[in-house]
Order: C-alpha cells, then structure tokens, then sequence
C-alpha cells in the first residue's frame, strides 16, 4: 500500500483529534494542535493511503526540529489502519527530515507500557536511555528514547 505523506492544515484538525481520541487516555486539546500548527519549528505530518483519492487520514507525527535536535512529541495511527505499516512510515519520514537537516538526535518519550510503539521505535534504533517517573501520570512513567546520527 502506498502512503501519502503531507503536513497538515486548519481542516485536518477533526480528524486528527479523532484518530488523538482514539489511541490516548489523555489526548491533546484542539488548541494544543492550533498551536502546533503556528509554531515555526513545529510539524505535523499525516499519513494517507493512496490510492484512493479520498482516503482519510490514518495517522499522524507531530515534532519539532529545533538547532541540532528533533523531539517527536505525538505520533498516532487510527485503530483500523494498525499493522499497515504506518506508522513506519511516519517514523521514517521524520528520520530523513532530521538527517537532511543536520539534526544530530532525535528524542522522543513513550510510556513504558507500551511495548508495540518501544517495539517499534527499537527497529529504527532508538534506545532507551532514562525513565521520567508519573509523567504520564500516577503510576505512568515514560522512557526517554533517542537515534543518534554519526
């Protein structure tokens, strides 16, 4: 299956809250995307499925290249579009933006129960290299993972 890949706009944002609601016990606020949207350093990516030329939005990657350094805050696929390989390809566009951009790290924080999306970011070597203890909340720590470029 081929993958659009694009940033996204005002109008994208019911979908992206949809697909936010959809896969996080405490999603991100309408105004937290808005906001994303005007930040220079800030991109939001979305992942369509091509063919068809109406095909929805089935994921999308939020982050922020700043100096040297990218930090992907939000990355999302919607249920029905699991085990396509989306993410993957979100993941990789990221990657390729960082690298041409001369970034030299990319960091990320992922909860520690998520052993799909630490599975995930492990097949693009991304190591795990601290814990933030409840910052997802009472009893929800984080790991920090980072790709580092030579």
């Amino acid at each position: 299956m081929a993958i659009q890949i694009r940033d996204a706009a005002a109008r994208d944002l019911p979908r992206i809250l949809e697909i936010e609601r959809l896969c996080f016990p405490a999603p991100w606020t309408l105004a937290s995307f808005e906001r994303e949207l005007t930040l220079p350093f800030s991109r939001i990516m979305l992942a369509i499925p091509e063919p068809n030329a109406g095909a929805s939005i089935a994921g999308f990657l939020c982050r922020w290249l700043i100096a040297d350094e990218c930090h992907i805050l939000n990355i999302a696929v919607h249920p029905d579009s699991r085990r396509l390989g989306i993410g993957g390809v979100l993941m990789t566009e990221s990657i390729n933006e960082a690298k041409s951009t001369g970034a030299n790290v990319i960091t990320l924080e992922v909860r520690r129960s998520n052993l799909a999306a630490r599975q995930l970011y492990r097949k693009f070597e991304f190591e795990e290299r601290r814990l933030r203890r409840h910052y997802y909340g009472p009893g929800e720590d984080a790991i920090i993972m980072e790709l580092h470029f030579d």
